[in-house]
């Protein structure tokens, strides 16, 4: 991609002429151009031939009469003006139409250039071209002198004059013209529900009910289907059922809620297409001519003056020397031949002076005028290249009189890639520190059109030092809207120069085979992303290029490794995109992002993400949408890839507009995603034009009803949205449907006004409930935000949205609830609400002053909400799995600010997280101190809920394991999580800025680490947030003060739960029982006085684990209402447990004993005071879930390269000899041992008789297993507890394996 000399330029190619679709009305679909030019935006000129407007020019500021009649082959009208007759619907008022033209261009022929000869003004030839403007005004016809003319050919650029936006129009209405109207395979008018692939066994045998409604029928038919059932197969029976089939027509299956259609199959995803045409126009601005009459150079120079004026007060060099010349000139008197033909060649150099203004200011910004002739250039400079890169700052227009300009940039041509940005920068000498400072800048990229370099005059627009101007500097960043503020003048060296790209060739030379160790070691670096490569290690991968392939590297990393740009190694690099095998396409993504600028890498990343279908590219278009600033052209693969699909899709075509929408808040690109919003709008077609145009009404009555409400004082804040709600109520009066931007599948019809309210925090959200157009479901209720920037909620929902598919295609279903989230605009966006939910703080304050610090608030709450069992299991297990999958994904994410108030539960028992304004380990401080100190939230009462209280040890060890497999599930797409992040770096975001953000997450992943190793490190770290004291302080402070403010809501009143007791004599039933004391032993044992009703008296001994125990089963018996809150098992740090836990004991047994009869002479109670029964509490407890399974452990081993690891993950059934839990851990011994250097050790689990640990123990040098056995020993601090020994030539390695622990050391 450099030079080489151009002979002469070729022509340009004809630009195609616009049609009409179809002539037809479809449904979201294809509409006739007449209604859309006539009803839909608001338009600078029509292409219409039935249009016909006097044309407009500032007459004012010249001295000449405008000439009557029509210049232009086109007419057009004056900015802003409609077309007659046309009806602007209410909610589009105020509608900005986009500054880009979608039409046939009018660009000269480049071969047509306009030669002026020694006479230019001679009487035997015209004055003008064919196309010359020839009106005399009357003044002029009664002058007998020679008069001049200043003519300008034919000014119209119906597409705008920038030859690479004339390209980019031309190039989507391509695009658009691809998909006819009248094709129903490709515009069916319907939007079909997104699909999601996962294997079939995750469906297993599982059965659907469904309630259908049809017109055949007003009652609901009632079919049962197997979950494997297609949704033609279900259209079938239904039309069965209602005797209905054969149909007479196709048929559709919609789910309640939505509009959105399953596709005839459930494997396929088919999208809707649609078309439109949206023609945009800028008006001329300039005179056809300037007259001149000797008597009246004045007026001449006027004119020229205004002129300039228009042209944002540039002023050339050329134009000034041509009018002091004419000056000059008049002061004269002299009326002999020589003065006028000196004045005739004044007025001439004037002219042509104006001429080339205007074509660099046409050719240099977006202007709706150019010249119909391009003014002939000078010779070509004497230029090669070897030459250095060289220019000419001829003039900065319009800048204050104090600053003073200095550029210098040598660099050889032939040195310049094609992807070339030139910055330059304005510089000042501060008067008082006598230093340079930075006053504007701007940037232009060197290719132009036809990949040459650029020539001749440009004019570039300076942006203020006050607007910092962006890391990445992209064609994205060149403003060439009409400038504002000051310009700068350029001139290149007239050059016929052009950019050739180079042929992909292997230079392999003496490289050399890389060994085995090598290549492992390139697989460890594969695990690394590229930015996060140290330069040694680049130059490894370099070194080994040809050596990577797809299976022990990506392309993006290789790539990303190459030392230059220079033509050499770009060939290199085109030599191995060439041979590249993608083994899936999202593995292009990474070619996409800055590190990558060259326009063919970016191309066959394109070409391999055509491969993936219209749902699954929704899920990557916000990044998608971000790189769009790094392309170098409008006309850019990626561009027609996004418009193509947004003709095939609504759902793509919808979020597309949003983020594009959103997009042009971004400063310095805002012009070139206004260009993209104008392209998408001109294929989108009248229909779906229509419904943005509601959509954005909609959603400017809500930020202005937000408005009103936040600015509003406490006291009339519910008056002020009672009465805006009303202008809601009149908008759906008017326009009857409307679709709501978080999914147009989601149709809306009113609003209930009774169940709309605002939220009491600081941005006072809305909260609105929305009549479903659908009849038989329900409201859709939002939250509507000003204030708060959604776009990261957006990120990271849309990761943990990826990370639950990746789960599906796995086949583990997490049970997850990601809602929808969309930022609309800057400091504002919808937030969908999840029904049935309510925030884990609520649950809290339910629970009393302490409920954050009590281990059974989570499970007394389900329990209320789930009398039944078999619901209560349920929900149980849907908080099982949610909660490890949130656990990881904000864990992997770094998400911070989790308090109680951000955890939300719904009755059928998912746990999810909300507010993720802070993430990538962002944490609020408290001076030195973060606040959040957990690597994740997962609390002791989730604990206690998930093992129902201890009753079922072994789901902690079954939650582990399922954090640690869908941990390492995701770890196995590292690479497309780093680079969907590293997509967003220059997106603005607060929170990801910087190559440290991305890092953060990798550090997470760990994806140089094996599976054993990654499951122990997460492990570890549920530990960590399992034992962090500082969550539940949290919580518990965020409680106070949520309840200082606002009083605490009442528990719900209790259901009773029909339970049958066993109840015992009152003979023999318990008066009291008081703890007396306790002696310090390893276990604290409490001395206890229990006082019978028939005063006998007598005395036993317990433990707080037995009390613990005890309690447990009263709560499988009686209603949790029914039974005293039990003491915790943790404490405060520097405070005397044993004291405090028998004061709270004795409480404890008091409100026990004084309570229900039924629970105080019940047989648990009873036998567990008076020693009844045969079997003790502890015996009791030794059986609950693992009866029958003997002690034993659980071990993974992997053996390789004389290395053997083993992984200790899970005990069982562990006790002591009086019965007891222990405190146990594990020792290991590789024998035969002679040197009694083999011992390892693990950690002391907490107390308990199913210990997890997921802990390696490694060990080097083992030369091979044959002989060798492994001997492993459990302790419970010195008191041994179980031991086996393992002859490891018979291990399945890699497998896990438990192993039964015998009663004594072999």
């Amino acid at each position: 991609k450099y030079f080489h000399s151009l002979e002469k330029p070729g022509p340009q190619a004809p630009h195609p002429e616009c049609h009409s679709g179809s002539d037809g009305d479809v449904p979201l679909g294809f509409d006739r151009i007449v209604d859309e030019v006539s009803h839909e935006f608001f338009f600078y000129g029509s292409s219409h031939p039935h249009h016909h407007e006097e044309i407009f020019f500032p007459a004012e500021l010249f001295s000449q009469n405008v000439p009557d009649q029509h210049c232009y082959s086109h007419p057009l009208v004056a900015r802003g003006e409609l077309y007659p007759g046309t009806a602007i619907p209410h909610w589009q008022q105020g509608t900005v139409a986009p500054m880009v033209g979608f039409r046939p261009s009018l660009l000269p022929d480049c071969r047509n250039f306009f030669v002026v000869d020694s006479h230019p003004y001679s009487h035997e030839r015209e004055l003008h071209g064919r196309n010359s403007v020839n009106s005399v005004s009357n003044a002029e016809r009664g002058n007998t002198n020679l008069q001049f003319q200043i003519g300008f050919d034919n000014l119209d650029a119906d597409q705008g004059s920038n030859e690479n936006t004339v390209g980019f129009c031309n190039a989507v209405e391509k695009i658009r013209n691809a998909y006819p109207a009248f094709d129903l395979k490709t515009n069916t008018g319907k939007i079909w529900s997104i699909t999601t692939r996962f294997p079939e066994r995750i469906l297993g045998g599982t059965k659907f009910r469904f309630s259908i409604w049809t017109d055949f029928s007003p009652h609901p038919v009632l079919l049962t289907q197997h979950a494997g059932c297609i949704t033609h197969d279900l259209i079938v029976e239904i039309l069965r059922c209602t005797n209905q089939y054969p149909a007479r027509e196709e048929c559709l299956l919609s789910v309640c809620g939505k509009v959105g259609f399953s596709t005839p199959h459930c494997h396929e995803g088919y999208g809707q297409v649609f078309l439109g045409n949206a023609v945009c126009q800028l008006f001329p601005f300039l005179p056809p001519f300037l007259s001149y009459q000797q008597n009246n150079i004045d007026n001449v120079i006027e004119a020229a003056k205004a002129i300039c004026s228009v042209l944002c007060s540039v002023e050339t060099r050329d134009i000034t020397d041509a009018v002091w010349k004419l000056r000059a000139l008049g002061r004269k008197t002299g009326s002999n031949f020589n003065s006028k033909m000196l004045l005739e060649a004044a007025v001439t150099e004037l002219s042509m002076a104006i001429s080339r203004l205007i074509h660099a200011y046409s050719s240099s910004f977006d202007a709706n005028f150019q010249l119909a002739s391009i003014p002939r250039s000078p010779l070509c400079a004497d230029i090669s290249l070897n030459s250095q890169l060289s220019f000419t700052v001829c003039s900065a227009h319009n800048i204050p009189e104090a600053w003073v300009t200095r550029v210098n940039f040598p660099l050889r041509i032939k040195a310049l890639p094609r992807e070339t940005m030139l910055t330059i920068k304005l510089l000042g000498v501060n008067s008082a520190s006598k230093n340079a400072e930075v006053l504007a800048w701007t940037c232009l990229f060197l290719p132009v059109s036809c990949r040459r370099l650029v020539h001749g005059t440009v004019l570039l627009s300076l942006a203020p030092c006050s607007t910092v101007p962006t890391a990445v500097i992209t064609p994205g960043i060149c403003s060439t809207d009409t400038p504002t503020s000051a310009t700068l003048q350029i001139d290149f060296p007239e050059a016929d120069l052009e950019f050739i790209k180079p042929e992909p060739e292997e230079r392999r030379g003496d490289l050399v085979e890389p060994t085995q160790e090598c290549l492992k070691h390139i697989a460890r670096l594969s695990q690394r992303h590229s930015l996060l490569l140290s330069e040694q290690q680049r130059r490894i991968l370099w070194f080994y290029r040809y050596s990577c392939n797809n299976q022990n590297c990506s392309l993006p990393l290789v790539l990303g490794s190459a030392p230059s740009w220079d033509r050499t190694t770009v060939s290199e690099m085109y030599a191995l995109l060439r041979a590249w095998r993608f083994s899936h396409p999202l593995q292009a993504l990474g070619l996409l992002t800055f590190s990558f600028p060259d326009q063919d890498i970016r191309r066959a990343a394109v070409q391999q993400i055509e491969n993936v279908s219209n749902d699954e590219l929704l899920e990557y278009l916000p990044q998608l949408v971000q790189v769009l600033k790094f392309e170098w052209s409008l006309e850019s693969p990626l561009v027609k890839l996004l418009l193509s699909r947004s003709l095939q899709s609504i759902q793509v075509a919808h979020q597309l507009y949003w983020l594009l929408k959103n997009a042009q808040n971004e400063v310095h690109f805002r012009m070139w995603y206004k260009k993209l919003l104008a392209a998408l709008q001109f294929c989108a077609g009248q229909t779906l034009n229509n419904e943005f145009s509601k959509e954005e009404k909609l959603i400017r009555i809500l930020e202005d009803i937000a408005a009103k409400v936040k600015a509003a004082t406490d006291p009339k804040r519910k008056e002020v949205l009672k009465e805006e709600l009303s202008r809601l109520q009149q908008f759906f009066q008017e326009v009857k449907l409307c679709r709501l931007p978080l999914n147009p599948a989601l149709v809306v019809q009113g609003i209930e006004t009774d169940s709309c309210s605002y939220f009491t925090s600081n941005a006072f959200p809305l909260k609105i409930s929305f009549i479903n157009a659908n009849a038989p479901s329900g409201n859709i209720n939002v939250i509507f935000k000003i204030g708060d920037d959604l776009r990261q909620d957006m990120l990271v929902l849309q990761i943990i949205h990826l990370m639950d598919n990746i789960w599906l295609q796995e086949g583990l279903d997490m049970q997850m609830i990601i809602y929808r989230c969309l930022s609309t605009g800057k400091g504002q966006g919808l937030v969908q609400m999840v029904p049935d939910a309510t925030t884990l703080a609520k649950i809290h304050r339910e629970s009393g002053l302490i409920g954050p610090l009590k281990e059974n608030t989570i499970k007394k709450w389900f329990h209320h909400h789930h009398p039944l069992q078999s619901s209560y299991q349920e929900a149980i297990r849907n908080f099982f799995y949610s909660c490890a999958g949130w656990c990881v994904v904000t864990f992997i994410l770094g998400v911070c600010d989790r308090h109680s108030d951000n955890i939300m539960l719904t009755k059928a028992g998912h746990m999810f997280h909300i507010d993720f304004g802070r993430f990538l380990g962002h944490a609020q401080m408290f001076g030195s101190i973060r606040r959040d100190r957990a690597p994740f939230i997962f609390t002791s009462e989730m604990e206690y809920f998930i093992t129902e209280g201890g009753k079922n040890p072994q789901r902690f060890q079954e939650f582990v394991e399922l954090c640690c497999r869908a941990y390492n599930i995701v770890r196995k797409h590292s690479q497309l999580l780093l680079n969907l992040l590293e997509m967003m770096l220059h997106a603005g975001l607060p929170e990801l800025k910087s190559i440290q953000d991305v890092k953060y997450v990798y550090d997470n992943l760990r994806p140089q680490d094996s599976d054993l190793q990654a499951t122990s490190y997460f492990t570890r770290k549920i530990k960590e947030s399992l034992e962090c004291f500082p969550v539940k302080l949290n919580n518990l402070i965020h409680t106070l003060v949520q309840m200082s403010v606002g009083s605490s809501a009442k528990p719900p009143a209790p259901e009773s739960v029909p339970q049958e007791w066993m109840v015992l004599d009152t003979e023999r039933s318990l008066s009291r029982a008081t703890i007396l004391g306790f002696s310090r032993k390893p276990d604290p044992i409490y001395l206890i006085q229990v006082v019978q009703t028939c005063n006998v008296v007598t005395f036993v001994e317990k433990s707080f684990h037995q009390f613990s125990t005890l309690h447990s089963h009263l709560q499988k018996q009686f209603p949790s209402h029914a039974l005293p809150e039990f003491p915790h098992s943790w404490h405060l740090p520097f405070t005397d447990l044993e004291h405090k836990r028998v004061k709270d004991l004795n409480l404890y047994l008091k409100q026990l004993l004084s309570g229900s009869r039924k629970v105080a002479n019940n047989e648990l109670v009873l036998s567990f005071f008076l020693n009844w029964s045969k079997n003790t509490l502890a015996e009791h407890s030794s059986s609950l879930t693992l009866a029958g399974e003997k002690p034993g452990v659980q071990l993974v081993m992997s053996y390789e390269n004389t290395c053997l690891t083993i992984m200790l993950k899970h005990m069982r059934n562990l006790h002591l000899p009086d019965g007891s839990a222990p405190s146990a851990h594990a020792e290991f011994y590789l024998l035969p041992d002679p040197g009694e250097v083999s011992r390892r050790k693990t950690r002391t689990a907490p107390k308990g008789s199913d210990p997890t640990y997921n802990e390696l123990i490694v060990y080097d040098r083992v030369p091979e297993l044959q002989g060798r056995v492994l001997k492993l020993v459990v302790k419970s601090k010195g008191t041994f507890v179980g031991a086996v020994n393992i002859q490891l030539s018979s291990v399945q390695l890699n497998e896990e394996k438990w192993y039964p622990l015998g009663n004594s050391v072999i």
